[in-house]
């Protein structure tokens, strides 16, 4: 076989280079031939370490996270693991690269807690330090550390790694995790200064809302690490945090905090007035740090300087993200910038009320020794829009670069359409869940919040896993999520759990519990997560069944339900059309039938027997109380068809009458979305999978407020939190809770990877995976790829004349299963391009003769008859005029625009019946 087979270790995806956070790291590798149809029949692993060669045999086709087949690796042991494949076709391959592995656990942790005896202030930054002797024969150097708080390490003045806000966000005390950084280039024989600067980070924020914000953890960081150092002789040097340090709260960090922003003082960086650094014990040991780091992964350029009202300098980086600013400013010692930040603009200004108490605001005091450049370490903001106060002389743009940050986790995921509105939203998904994926998958980057929110990476996980490789990060999260778990199972709205949710428990949210481990098992095939995370997804179910009580329906409770619903009051997002109690068992048979699948991947017949028999209890009780037997639901919402359908709740001929109720309501509804946080993941697939999937083309091609079109329409980069965060006037929208950087709306991507492209997962880790192309009208061509663990996939289809072009591209060790429209039975390939020409689906027979007495649904079908509408009132009625009237109207198949006549002046029919009889 000419090409070779690679290697990566998948606990962290290769974020952490070199080191692996385990002594039992999971294997993958790719395998790259021409051979068609190639299938892997064994592989040899090889590891070189310490003591020589070793050599094992995989039997069968496993080439992903295959469980590490030699002895658990020591406390930074070093080596190689290359892998060679075989097939019956080609024999075996060469060998792959060699994959330099290096152990970064350790066991036991001999060091304490050091801080500042009596800091200066509340949430105060410090700088620690150390002598380090380092001998002759230094062979190797590991900086095992981490931190309440936020911190960088240097030696001599120079940083360790490039990572950002170390160690990230975890249950602080509980679940302490350090990172393990290789260190020996930096010591080189005699003293060196180990320095450490500490910030306030997440830990000593204050959390909370309306007044009720506290520390949570402590008012003070504090940080503890160990230093090995290993020579040639074989001698051991431990450096241990402990009172011998020195620390200093004088230096160039005066302030810094999440929310409030940092201040620096460039004058200070060689502060004078050292004292012994307070001690405390390590109660509970740190573990190995498996989350992805933080670092920054892209930097933009600003694209124009805008003079506002106020005759303030605002720069315009033509992309909402996350991260901060880079400047390079020369002027006098003492002057200060002032740097702040927004999302968009209101009134040509900052747009500031959305940060509710979140300053966001950066300052630099100057040092006067020339040009200085700068940028802040220990905090991170979400921003379009900066504005500079004090600068000075005159600002060049070129001094000021936007820096993204986030948690740096492997691309994986592509979508490309003929559409140019449609692929700017799905660029936005990305760029919020960049955003977004910050050390934890938050809300939102911006305001006093940023909080794990469990609803939002629920409905998101599945685009998550597609976008990014996001398995490693998502499964740390998880661990975070069983330790605040109740003692019998409630889930907390966020995770860490700073708002003390825990024992509220709602549906969608707390359901994270079982769907964020059931994707991870389905996307990437992560059977070890599946497996420690089975309890906790055993005791969410548990709980929610307690709630339901003995006639399985869970009712009367707080929930959040299908949160901003469009229709739902800016001051009360959870005043949803769906009944919330419908929308909470709904998800109670969800996760009981998810639970009893997990069980019979884990081998667990009892279990899968109570959960599947449970399952099916709920279904029987939420049928008989919420369906009528001509399937129209009690509550008659877009979200409850599509939890009904989305969910399998109902599988018999009632189905499709629930698919028929939900197209008509969204074609009465004019297309405009109609569905909240619940709703939104589920509405194109049941519209689809019910035969309607030119009523799901329509609703997401839709461009109107509300819609996901609507925000693209008006500038935006990001998803929005609400459906219109930001009004048609340019106005952002009244209510308290408006965020302009939010993924959960954006879970609608997974459907276009998976039905308008068709690139859909059938078998864990797309070992297997369904090409269904969905081809609707206003697209000519669309396209997906994924970057598995066995490679590169890849489906699309265009339009050529009359037919379609299917284009279908499968990696080695994976097959698909292809469905060629005009085609009797799905066709089953190997590896390799495949291609087929097929008849392009017949288009519905359009309306002929249009006219003020023609259905409503027949023109809004019809975008030049609906077009020609919309002018002629808004000829008629003016823009505003014509706006109101067209979300109010219901575009039904008896209503006509002639039966509105005594809504509209007389004068309007007439441009009506005009306008449309040129269409």
């Amino acid at each position: 076989m000419p090409e070779s087979t690679t290697v990566r270790v998948s606990v962290d995806s290769g974020a952490f280079g070199t080191v692996v956070m385990t002594r039992t790291p999971r294997l993958s590798w790719a395998t790259a031939t021409a051979a068609p149809g190639w299938t892997q029949q064994s592989a040899e692993v090889s590891w070189t370490g310490p003591h020589g060669a070793l050599i094992r045999e995989i039997s069968g086709a496993a080439s992903v996270l295959v469980a590490w087949p030699f002895a658990p690796l020591r406390d930074g042991e070093r080596g190689t693991v290359r892998v060679r494949v075989h097939s019956r076709d080609t024999g075996w391959s060469p060998w792959s690269d060699e994959v330099p592995v290096l152990c970064g656990v350790r066991d036991g942790w001999p060091a304490t807690w050091i801080g500042h005896p009596g800091p200066r202030t509340e949430q105060c930054p410090v700088r620690l330090r150390r002598t380090v002797e380092v001998r002759e024969g230094l062979v190797s150097a590991m900086l095992h550390a981490t931190a309440h708080g936020v911190y960088q390490a240097y030696v001599d003045g120079v940083a360790v790694d490039d990572e950002r806000l170390k160690p990230g966000w975890t249950t602080y005390g509980v679940r302490d995790t350090y990172a393990a950084t290789d260190v020996t280039p930096l010591l080189t024989e005699g003293p060196r200064t180990l320095t450490v600067d500490l910030a306030a980070g997440w830990y000593s924020e204050r959390f909370g809302f309306h007044g009720q914000e506290r520390y949570v953890y402590g008012a003070q960081p504090a940080f503890t690490g160990v230093l090995t150092l290993t020579y040639a002789d074989g001698t051991v040097d431990e450096v241990v945090t402990d009172g011998s340090w020195e620390v200093t709260d004088e230096g160039p960090v005066i302030a810094s905090g999440i929310y409030a922003g940092e201040h620096v003082d460039a004058r200070k960086e060689n502060p004078t007035t050292w004292v012994p650094a307070a001690s405390s014990p390590v109660d509970v040991a740190p573990v190995p740090r498996t989350s992805p780091p933080v670092r920054a992964t892209q930097e933009l350029a600003p694209i124009e300087v805008i003079r506002t009202p106020s005759g303030a300098t605002v720069l315009d980086f033509g992309q909402n993200l996350v991260g901060h600013l880079r400047i390079r400013v020369s002027g006098p010692a003492g002057s200060t910038v002032t740097l702040r930040h927004a999302e968009v603009l209101e009134n040509g200004e900052l747009a500031l009320r959305t940060l509710r108490r979140a300053a966001a605001t950066d300052r630099y005091t100057l040092a006067g020794t020339g040009d200085e450049t700068w940028e802040p370490r220990f905090t991170f903001h979400g921003f379009r829009y900066a504005q500079l106060d004090g600068w000075p002389g005159t600002l060049d743009p070129a001094s000021v670069t936007a820096v993204v940050v986030g948690s740096d986790m492997r691309r994986t995921g592509t979508f490309a359409s003929s559409h140019a509105l449609l692929d700017r939203l799905h660029e936005n998904v990305v760029w919020s869940m960049r955003g977004n994926f910050l050390s934890i998958p938050t809300d939102c980057p911006q305001r006093d919040e940023r909080l794990g929110w469990t609803g939002d990476i629920q409905v998101f996980a599945p685009t998550a896993s597609f976008l990014h490789d996001a398995d490693a990060f998502l499964s740390s999260w998880l661990e975070d999520l069983e330790l605040a778990q109740t003692e019998d199972g409630s889930v907390p709205f966020v995770v860490p759990d700073v708002l003390d949710s825990a024992h509220v428990g709602t549906a969608a949210w707390g359901d994270a519990a079982t769907l964020v481990p059931w994707t991870l098992y389905q996307r990437f095939g992560d059977r070890d997560t599946l497996a420690r995370q089975f309890g906790s997804m055993t005791r969410w179910v548990d709980w929610m069944a307690g709630r339901a009580g003995e006639n399985l329906l869970w009712e009367d409770d707080f929930q959040f339900a299908d949160w901003l619903d469009p229709s739902a009051p800016p001051e009360n997002p959870a005043d949803a059309k769906a009944d919330k109690d419908l929308v909470a068992t709904a998800h109670l048979f969800r996760s009981a039938d998810v639970v009893a699948q997990a069980a019979r991947v884990l081998g667990d017949d009892a279990a899968a027997g109570k959960y599947g028999d449970l399952a099916s209890r709920v279904r029987a009780a939420w049928l008989a109380q919420y369906v009528t037997a001509n399937g129209r639901l009690m509550s008659d919402a877009q979200t409850a068809y599509a939890v009904a359908i989305g969910f399998g709740l109902v599988d018999d001929a009632r189905r499709q009458a629930m698919g028929d109720r939900l197209a008509d309501l969204v074609e009465r509804a004019g297309y405009r979305i109609s569905t909240g946080f619940v709703g939104t993941p589920l509405i194109a697939d049941a519209l689809s999978d019910t035969g309607h999937a030119d009523v799901a083309g329509r609703l997401v091609l839709n461009d109107e407020n509300p819609s996901w079109l609507y925000p693209v329409t008006m500038g935006a980069t990001t998803i929005w939190e609400r459906w219109d965060s930001m009004l048609e006037d340019g106005s952002v929208n009244p209510g308290e809770m408006t965020s302009f950087n939010h993924y959960a709306l954006g879970a609608i991507a997974d459907w276009m990877h998976r039905r308008l492209a068709g690139l859909a997962p059938i078998e864990p880790a797309y070992r297997r995976v369904e090409v269904r192309p969905l081809p609707i009208d206003g697209i000519d061509r669309a396209r997906a790829t994924f970057e598995s663990a066995y490679g590169t996939h890849e489906a699309g289809w265009e339009r050529v004349g009359e037919s379609l072009r299917i284009r279908v591209v499968v990696p080695p060790n994976t097959t698909a299963l292809v469905h060629v429209p005009g085609g009797d039975e799905p066709v089953a390939v190997g590896s390799g391009t495949h291609e087929w020409m097929a008849p392009a689906p017949a288009r519905a027979a359009a309306w002929e003769g249009f006219s003020s007495e023609t259905p409503l649904v027949e023109i809004r079908r019809n975008a030049g008859a609906y077009a020609a509408a919309k002018s002629a009132l808004v000829g008629a009625l003016g823009a505003d005029g014509a706006a109101t009237f067209l979300t109010m109207v219901e575009w039904g198949p008896q209503a006509t625009f002639r039966q509105h006549a005594l809504m509209l002046p007389p004068a309007a029919i007439s441009a009506l019946d005009t306008a449309l009889a040129d269409v």
